[in-house]
């Protein structure tokens, strides 16, 4: 059973608890709640307080019996646990859990609507579609990462007046390029993501500013990319130009000799098809798989439905509801590679003295979850019901239209950076406790599980979830509203993040292999 398809009908279930499934064996506080308090129409009593977000039990709990939630098991009671007691950390837990999947056998041919949703989208002249208008400028390695911020500053303020149509110049910098092994797997990991930054739709034009010496060559980083030099990717040495001074020098008039062509595009009517959006959460809540994914969810499916493309990510975070994605696998090899990447980072965390259940963070326990099933049957809600149709590694490129599953960790500024190396052109991002994740050059939306923080932090979120949970929209409702505002922003409505200037920080390669 896929959260998504249970939440609209069950939200409004019971009050002061919601109920998202007949066979769960918990319900979720839609507040804080006092013991003592009847917890009607269930005819319990609430056993002690609970933070909103948290679990109660709805019946009578064995020591060691499971325990569901969206009609899924979530884990196992480490003690008796009585009807209307919190469940939580101190009573719930991983138990005896062993992987299991089904393949295909919820999978359905998307059904297309025709005409199509448009967007005012920027056509380059070899057909990629984008949603933003910059010039970046990439670093190969740390050293030569205070070069590309001062090449940047120099095209703040009114600089860049004369262009109104580049929104702006950015310089994505990195702690990583050099004390690795050259045939190892991390550089060409890195290689990888910053190939397909410099290729990157939203950028019209790139300069890649290297040290000289690093491990990360500016020549073999162009090899491995696929990368060919021009007017609009050009590349500099800072110790070939004589050093720090004479590299900011050349760095600046190489972007001023891109600035007249890049200040060409328009923005012209483009249908949805042409959207790549990158599915995120984080800092997530006991209100996340209730609220913001599933809306997020419904936004997908129609986003799928106009021929569009969404990026569903963050393995670790998927496990234990792997099995809702293999059923859905367009075929047994989709299915397979997902298994494949799942055995591998069983396999990495072993090795590096971990457990896959070191997820939920102490901010997603505070906010009410407790094991990584619990969690990851809430995210994959964000990829909603369509077919899986591709899964491929980190920073690789998307091809295929409708959903597709990247292998990326479940750190969020790592996870989001390989979903824009591979070429998404916008971030949907919910959040239960409060992200400020912006992401340059793609527009990022942050979605607010409930309506106290969509009130709190208004700066920052950009769409309110919330109100499936105050009962005032349902699940599908918002979805479509959502689905409006990602057009809208696609066409170049600003983000929350945009406005507050947040995104250019927020480049992380994810880094494997021994630093030297």
């Amino acid at each position: 059973m896929n959260p998504s398809t249970t939440v609209s009908k069950a939200v409004n279930d019971v009050a002061p608890l919601i109920r998202l499934a007949a066979q769960d064996d918990v319900g979720i506080a839609r507040r804080d709640l006092a013991a003592g308090e009847s917890l009607a129409p269930l005819g319990l009593v609430c056993a002690g307080p609970v933070p909103a977000g948290h679990k109660v039990a709805l019946h009578d709990i064995a020591k060691g019996a499971v325990v569901r939630r969206y009609g899924q098991v979530i884990g196992m009671a480490t003690q008796a646990i009585s009807a209307g007691a919190h469940v939580h950390v101190h009573n719930l837990g991983m138990g005896e859990f062993t992987r299991s999947s089904s393949v295909g056998e919820a999978y359905r041919p998307t059904s297309f609507i025709d005409p199509a949703a448009t967007f005012m989208g920027i056509v380059r002249a070899d057909g990629r579609v984008a949603t933003r208008n910059y010039i970046g400028i990439l670093s190969t390695v740390n050293c030569s990462a205070n070069v590309s911020h001062a090449i940047a500053e120099r095209f703040k303020g009114a600089a860049l007046a004369a262009y109104p149509n580049v929104d702006g110049v950015v310089p994505l910098t990195h702690g990583s390029g050099c004390a690795m092994d050259p045939d190892g797997e991390g550089l060409a990991l890195l290689r990888r993501t910053l190939a397909g930054y410099a290729r990157h739709a939203n950028f019209a034009g790139v300069l890649i500013v290297g040290l000289g010496c690093e491990s990360n060559q500016l020549d073999a980083l162009k090899v491995a990319g696929e990368l060919s030099e021009g007017p609009m990717l050009r590349t500099l040495g800072i110790q070939s130009s004589g050093g720090t001074r004479a590299a900011i020098d050349a760095g600046v008039a190489a972007i001023e000799s891109m600035l007249p062509e890049a200040n060409k595009v328009l923005r012209q009517p483009v249908a949805a098809k042409h959207l790549v959006v990158g599915l995120q959460c984080g800092g997530s809540d006991g209100y996340s798989g209730i609220s913001a994914n599933p809306v997020l969810g419904a936004a997908v499916d129609l986003l799928v439905r106009h021929g569009g493309t969404a990026i569903l990510s963050e393995t670790p975070e998927i496990y234990g509801a792997e099995h809702l994605l293999t059923a859905r696998a367009a075929l047994p090899a989709v299915a397979e590679k997902l298994e494949e990447r799942l055995r591998w980072w069983e396999d990495y965390t072993s090795r590096n003295h971990g457990e896959m259940n070191n997820n939920p963070s102490p901010g997603n326990k505070a906010g009410g979850l407790t094991t990584i099933l619990e969690k990851s049957l809430g995210a994959v809600a964000k990829g909603g019901s369509s077919g899986l149709m591709a899964v491929v590694e980190y920073a690789r490129p998307v091809q295929a239209h409708g959903l597709v599953f990247m292998d990326t960790p479940g750190y969020d500024p790592v996870s989001a950076t390989g979903q824009v190396a591979g070429g998404a052109t916008l971030l949907c991002f919910t959040t239960g406790r409060g992200s400020v994740y912006g992401c340059k050059p793609s527009p990022s939306l942050k979605i607010a599980t409930h309506s106290g923080l969509y009130r709190r932090m208004n700066e920052d979120m950009d769409f309110n979830a919330g109100e499936v949970l105050d009962g005032t929209a349902s699940v599908e409702d918002a979805g479509a509203r959502l689905f409006a505002l990602m057009l809208e922003t696609a066409s170049g409505g600003k983000t929350k993040s945009e406005a507050l200037g947040i995104g250019t920080d927020e480049f992380v390669p994810w880094q494997l292999g021994a630093v030297m």
